[in-house]
C-alpha cells in the first residue's frame, strides 16, 4: 500500500501553555514600563547580561557530540571545527557516565554507543589530540563522575604543557538533576554534594575562565516538566549548591562568576524567550536580595541550551530541521551564551556528517543571514513578552516556594516527592501526545499511512569499537606504573575520608598516574558508599 496523507480536523489552538500561563489575546490598556524591565546589560539583566548583546560576542557554536573510541571523535570533532563550529561539546558514553570500566560485565554492551569511550588518561590524549585546549572552548556532558573527567581534562591540558589559567569551557556537573531526571548519579547526594563543591572550589583557584558547573534544567524538561518547573527546579538546585559552596567557605563574590546553567529548548516559542528572560531576572535578584552579591557579574545568569531532544521526533525525521531552526531563535531572542543544535536524525541514531553539518549551518544561518543577533533583546518592551516574562517568573516562584516549604532540595531528593511529582508530568505529556492534544506534526496530526522513516545516509557504529577499546583499556594496564596506581588511590581513599579535604589535587594525581575511571570510583564508594533511589508508590 502506498503512503498517503491521513485526513483529518485542523487542531485547535490552544489558550494556556503547558506552564499555566493563558497567552493574552488584547493589548493592554497601559503600555509597558521601561522601568520595569531595565536596559540589557543593567540589574536584574531581564533584557540580558551584555549591553550590545551579540553584537560584542556571538553566543557559542558547539554540536554535542562523540561515539565509539577516541579516534574515531577526534575526527569528528576536527570535522565540526573545519566548518565553523567554535566550541567543543564532548558526549560520553554510558560506562564512562556511570564509573565504569569498559571490562566490566555491564559496561560491555555499551562501549562507545551513546557517547566516547574514556576510562583513563591515555584515551583522553588520543581525543583531544591536535586539538590546542588553549584556544578550544570545551564542554563535557558528565556528572556522576564530571570530577574525574574535569581532573582528566587538567591533566591532559598539564600534558600538552597549556597553562591551566588558560582553559575554557564548562563541565556539567550536576549531580541533583540526575537524581530526579537521568539516573547517572553514583554517590549519595550529601558526599556528592562535597565532590561537587570540590571541584568549584578548587576550578576557581587553578582554572578561574573554566565553568565547573552547568545547573541543569534540561534533563528534567525532557522527562516531563513544564518549562517554568524547569526553570524553578534548575534555580532550586542552584541554591543548594551556593548553599554548600558557602559552608565550605566559598567567596560567593567569587564562585557565583563560574556559576552557568543549561537547558533544553522545546517548541513553544514565546514560552522558551520568556523562561530564560524570567530566570535570569530572578537569579540576579536572589543572588543579591538572599546572599548580598555586589559583583554583577556575579548576579549573572550564564546559559547554554540544547535546541533539540524530545521535542525532535523519529516520524517525518526532515520536520526536525525546522523544529530544531525555530528553537534555536527562540533561544537567541532569549540570550543565549551557548548553543548545541541537534542533529535531525537525533530522534533515532548518532547524526552523520552530513546532519551534524546541517545542525551547524543551521547556527549559522541564524547568527549571519537572519539578522536577528543585531538586536539587543529584540523582543524587549512587547506587551505580550513582557506580560508572559511576568507570569512565567509567577510561576517559577510558586514551584520553587512548595519546595522549600518541603524542605529543600535535598531533603525533596532523599524522600522521592521531586522524583514522583516529574514522574507524574511525564505522564501528563505523553497522555496529551497520544491524544493529540499537544500537537506533534507528522506523529499524531498531519501523518501518513503505512509511513516509513525514510533518511537519505544511516549512522553505523563499527562493530569492532569495543574490542578496539578493551585492547587499549588492556594495554594501558600492562604499561603503567602499577605502584604509582596504588599509591595515588590510597592517597585519594585518604582525603576521601577526611571530611572536609578538597580531593580534586588527587583525582589529578590519579590520572596522571593512569588510575581508570573505574578505580577511582571504586575506591570512592569505598569511603561514601551508593545512592539508594527512594521508591514511592
Amino acid at each position: 500500500m502506498n503512503s498517503h496523507t491521513h485526513v483529518q480536523n485542523e487542531p485547535a489552538l490552544r489558550p494556556v501553555n503547558r506552564s499555566g500561563v493563558e497567552v493574552p489575546t488584547s493589548v493592554p490598556s497601559s503600555a509597558v514600563d521601561p522601568a520595569h524591565i531595565g536596559a540589557p546589560g543593567e540589574y536584574p539583566f531581564t533584557r540580558g547580561i551584555f549591553p550590545d548583546g551579540y553584537n560584542g560576542r556571538l553566543w557559542t557554536i558547539r554540536q554535542y557530540s562523540g561515539f565509539g573510541t577516541a579516534e574515531e571523535s577526534n575526527a569528528r570533532y576536527k570535522f565540526l571545527l573545519a566548518k565553523g563550529q567554535t566550541g567543543l561539546s564532548v558526549a560520553l558514553d554510558l560506562p564512562t557516565q556511570c564509573g565504569l570500566d569498559p571490562t566490566h560485565p555491564m559496561a560491555r554492551p555499551e562501549i562507545g554507543k551513546v557517547g566516547v569511550s574514556l576510562s583513563n588518561l591515555s584515551e583522553a590524549e588520543i581525543l583531544f589530540e591536535g586539538l590546542d585546549l588553549s584556544k578550544i572552548s570545551t564542554s563535557f556532558t558528565i556528572n556522576g563522575t564530571a570530577a574525574i573527567i574535569y581532573a582528566m581534562y587538567l591533566a591532559v591540558a598539564d600534558k600538552q604543557n597549556v597553562p591551566r589559567t588558560k582553559l575554557t569551557g564548562t563541565i556539567q556537573n550536576d549531580i541533583l538533576k540526575e537524581y530526579v531526571a537521568r539516573g547517572t548519579w553514583i554517590f549519595p547526594v550529601r558526599p556528592s554534594m562535597r565532590l561537587i563543591a570540590d571541584s568549584i572550589l578548587y576550578s576557581n583557584d587553578v582554572s578561574p575562565r573554566f565553568n565547573p558547573i552547568s545547573i541543569a534544567g534540561a534533563h528534567v524538561r525532557d522527562a516531563g516538566a513544564t518549562a517554568a518547573e524547569e526553570m524553578a527546579y534548575t534555580l532550586a538546585n542552584g541554591l543548594a549548591y551556593v548553599d554548600e559552596l558557602q559552608s565550605r567557605g566559598g567567596d560567593v563574590e567569587k564562585f557565583a562568576k563560574r556559576l552557568s546553567f543549561f537547558f533544553y529548548v522545546h517548541m513553544d516559542f514565546f514560552e522558551e524567550v520568556a523562561k530564560f528572560r524570567a530566570g535570569r531576572r530572578l537569579w540576579a535578584r536572589l543572588m543579591k536580595e538572599r546572599y548580598g552579591v555586589q559583583d554583577p557579574k556575579a548576579q549573572h545568569f550564564r546559559f547554554g541550551v540544547v535546541c533539540g531532544g524530545s521535542s525532535l521526533v523519529a516520524p517525518q525525521p526532515y520536520n526536525n530541521v525546522v523544529r530544531v531552526a525555530v528553537e534555536t531563535m527562540a533561544a537567541v531572542m532569549g540570550g543565549a551564551q551557548s548553543v548545541f543544535t541537534c542533529a535531525f536524525d537525533e530522534a533515532f541514531q548518532i547524526p552523520t556528517e552530513f546532519s551534524a553539518e546541517l545542525a551547524v549551518r543551521t547556527q549559522q544561518i541564524i547568527a549571519f543571514e537572519s539578522g536577528i543577533g543585531r538586536t539587543v533583546d529584540p523582543l524587549g518592551g512587547s506587551y505580550f513578552v513582557e506580560q508572559h516574562t511576568d507570569r512565567m517568573e509567577e510561576k517559577i516562584v510558586q514551584v520553587m516556594d512548595e519546595i522549600e516549604a518541603y524542605g529543600g532540595v535535598t531533603r525533596a531528593i532523599e524522600e522521592g516527592w521531586i522524583q514522583l511529582r516529574l514522574a507524574e508530568r511525564g505522564l501528563e505529556r505523553k497522555l496529551d501526545i497520544d491524544s493529540g492534544h499537544q500537537v506533534i506534526v507528522g506523529q499524531n496530526h498531519f501523518k501518513k499511512v503505512n509511513e516509513e522513516i525514510k533518511v537519505g545516509e544511516v549512522f553505523t557504529l563499527d562493530p569492532t569499537v569495543a574490542k578496539r577499546a578493551l585492547e587499549k583499556f588492556q594495554r594501558v594496564l600492562d604499561t603503567r606504573n602499577q605502584s604509582a596506581v596504588d599509591a595515588s588511590l590510597a592517597s585519594l581513599a585518604g582525603a576521601a575520608a577526611r571530611d572536609r579535604e578538597n580531593v580534586m589535587p588527587y583525582l589529578v594525581d590519579c590520572c596522571h598516574a593512569y588510575a581508570t575511571v573505574g578505580e577511582m570510583v571504586a575506591c570512592l564508594k569505598k569511603e561514601w558508599g551508593e545512592f539508594k533511589e527512594p521508591v514511592n508508590l
